[in-house]
């Protein structure tokens, strides 16, 4: 086992995040060999948790990706008790992970200081949407709005359209940066010896992404929304094809691959239109372009277009839906889509992690979305080393509940 031993196996988390974003961190960390414990309870579950109808199946899709792999215990965090059940369990773990507002862990008896007491090297994330300090810590925030405060959202979509806010793809941005902290937190406690907080901002994230808009805006440029286009390269942009809402992304970044479109095209017109001569005259008549392209794209089998364009270098691809990427077979042998099982025997498709290590090959998801309090008899029983009649007391008095 020593040979294939995941990365962060040994390593125990207390999970006390809710939502997405720091669901996801945990997730991630799971994946790569920690043990992750989910702590809810019956009064106060993930609001994730929650089944509702979502891509015609009852089970609560966001919850279920960023589940996977956890241990569910029950601990009532509005009981005191429940709170010196929590510090146990922190005792026993080397990271704890929330994502509530900045406040709401001190006024539950659960600060930075008390978990301390719980374990004097505690590594203590804290995933929330302006952060920990400052002036807007008390924000409150969803994914579309961490892009909003980032500046992302002003940048996606049409010059003459609205800012397209961002959704799960920031809670997951999110989530992601998290967990490197953790990990490098982790490291200098290894080194040191020493506790550490870790403070994720999502509105910090979302800026890291738009580096070069923030150069341009300090040189006293105003970035604006582009939709497709790119401004150095054209064509660049998604083009339907003869298939019903299937639409084919192509970007031509080289001379090469400019000849490569036209030839698979088979345009005799374009070559000789000096217009077109150029990349800098194709960025410049980008509109016109792009519609020679479209004209000839949505007569076209959309996989034809991208076997026909791939073959001779040009880089393009259909825009996939959910389905197709569930279904691909690269991403089936590489582990980034897996099959897991669920309590109840059923399998279902999931997103494995996106990190291939040759020395720990086995890394990603082992099994599916976890009952509440499912694991409890291996938690309380087996790693606390609580007596059953213990847990009937706390259960009796809705401390594990």
């Amino acid at each position: 086992m020593g040979n294939n031993m995941k990365p962060l196996q040994g390593i125990r988390i207390a999970d006390f995040t809710v939502h997405a974003a720091g669901p996801f961190c945990t997730h991630m960390l799971s994946q790569l060999g920690a043990e992750c414990i989910k702590i809810e309870s019956l009064l106060r579950p993930d609001i994730f948790r929650k089944p509702h109808p979502v891509y015609g199946r009852l089970g609560a899709a966001t919850f279920d990706q960023a589940a996977s792999n956890k241990l569910s215990v029950r601990v009532n965090l509005k009981h005191p008790k429940g709170v010196a059940l929590a510090k146990r369990l922190v005792g026993i773990s080397d990271i704890a992970a929330e994502s509530f507002r900045p406040g709401v862990m001190d006024r539950l008896g659960l600060s930075y200081e008390a978990l301390r007491e719980a374990r004097r090297d505690i590594i203590f994330v804290s995933v929330s949407s302006s952060g920990q300090t400052g002036p807007d810590s008390h924000f409150a925030g969803y994914a579309p709005l961490f892009g909003a405060w980032g500046g992302l959202g002003y940048l996606t979509g049409y010059a003459d359209g609205p800012p397209v806010e961002m959704r799960h793809v920031m809670d997951h941005s999110l989530g992601m940066n998290a967990a490197l902290a953790t990990v490098a937190a982790m490291l200098r406690r290894r080194a040191t010896g020493e506790p550490q907080r870790v403070d994720v901002a999502a509105r910090e994230v979302a800026a890291s992404f738009i580096g070069e808009a923030l150069l341009q805006a300090a040189a006293g440029d105003k970035p604006v929304r582009s939709g497709n286009d790119h401004p150095a390269m054209a064509p660049h942009g998604v083009f339907p094809s003869k298939d019903y809402d299937r639409w084919v992304t192509i970007a031509v970044g080289s001379e090469m691959e400019w000849q490569g479109l036209i030839q698979s095209m088979q345009q005799t017109d374009i070559p000789n239109n000096p217009i077109y001569a150029t990349q800098a005259s194709r960025c410049e008549h980008r509109e016109e372009l792009n519609d020679i392209i479209s004209g000839w794209t949505k007569l076209q089998d959309a996989d034809k277009i991208v076997s026909l364009l791939q073959s001779a270098g040009v880089p393009a691809h259909v825009s996939w839906n959910a389905r197709d990427i569930v279904e691909d077979k690269h991403l089936r042998q590489r582990r980034a889509i897996v099959d897991v099982h669920e309590p109840g025997g059923n399998l279902r498709a999931a997103v494995g992690v996106p990190i291939r290590l040759s020395k720990s090959p086995d890394v990603g998801i082992e099994m599916g979305t976890p009952r509440l309090g499912e694991h409890e008899d291996y938690v309380f029983g087996e790693l606390l080393g609580m007596a059953a009649t213990e847990r009937r007391v706390l259960q009796d008095e809705q401390v594990i509940y």
